[in-house]
């Protein structure tokens, strides 16, 4: 999976951190201005991650790497318990300490979705889609959790 970080500012530099080498390559040709592993410090202090994992270790990762005042938006359907314990090395001044803001997302609209490819082409990224169909819904699904493929996959409705 992978965490990105986007800005309002067209001309914001955008980072992600992914998990393996494969992914963080792919991040930087569709146009991410820097890429790292989950608990690697980006350049500079972040305005604001988007953390779509369904772990929590990346969340103690990008608390870490917010600017005083940043915000975390966690956009995850669930959190799975394997790596709960990552919690317990938050560390009030290093991950909370500043005005930084944690929010939760229960819910993405087509208008989201939208707006944040608008933004993020602007920016240059150029995302990679997979399409399937809707009836292959189930192998989009073990696709997605075995990983190994880079850009989105969409369930496209219809024939």
């Amino acid at each position: 999976m992978l965490r990105t970080v986007l800005a309002a500012d067209p001309l914001a530099r955008v980072s992600v951190f992914a998990r393996d080498e494969k992914q963080r390559r792919f991040a930087i040709e569709i146009g991410a201005a820097w890429a790292g592993s989950t608990l690697d410090a980006p350049p500079a202090p972040l305005d604001a991650v988007i953390d779509t994992t369904p772990a929590w270790t990346p969340i103690v990762g990008a608390l870490q790497a917010l600017a005083p005042g940043g915000r975390l938006v966690i956009n995850a359907i669930r959190k799975e318990s394997a790596d709960k314990e990552a919690l317990l090395r938050l560390d009030y001044p290093a991950h909370l300490w500043m005005e930084k803001e944690i929010r939760t997302v229960a819910n993405v609209t087509r208008a989201d979705v939208t707006e944040f490819l608008t933004l993020a082409a602007r920016t240059g990224l150029r995302p990679e889609v997979r399409d399937y169909p809707l009836r292959d819904a189930n192998r989009a699904l073990g696709d997605l959790k075995r990983g190994g493929f880079t850009g989105a996959l969409v369930l496209r409705p219809g024939p």
